[in-house]
């Protein structure tokens, strides 16, 4: 019993997705390699994101039978692989999951990846 409740009080303390809800500020910071990415300046970028998700890096939407994750609202039919859609492309090669946590650097390859093969309108 006391290594179970050790257990559970150890996945409340570390859980397994470390989600962030960045400031402008912060993810200004973390962006500036996106600045002029696509002919898309930084603040367009902000902007963006905050219409998409607000900042939040756990944001996970459903859209006409897909699903979008995290800041840039990455899709599952084409772009990363869920258990919703077996039969994605994932042209980005990762897990879905991998959008909702603080770490952006797949979230940025994958954005820029997209628009070089759609550009900026595909969403």
């Amino acid at each position: 019993m006391m290594s179970f409740v050790s257990l559970l009080l150890v996945g409340i303390m570390f859980p397994a997705i470390q989600a962030k809800q960045f400031t402008k500020c912060e993810l200004s910071q973390v962006l500036k390699d996106m600045d002029g990415f696509g002919g898309i300046a930084l603040p367009e970028w902000i902007c963006t994101i905050f219409h998409t998700s607000g900042y939040d890096t756990q944001t996970i939407v459903s859209n006409n039978g897909s699903t979008e994750y995290g800041l840039f609202q990455i899709n599952n039919k084409c772009w990363c692989r869920d258990n919703q859609i077996l039969q994605s492309r994932n042209i980005c090669d990762i897990s879905c999951d991998k959008f909702l946590d603080d770490d952006l650097t797949d979230d940025m390859i994958c954005a820029k990846k997209i628009l070089d093969k759609e550009g900026i309108d595909y969403c």
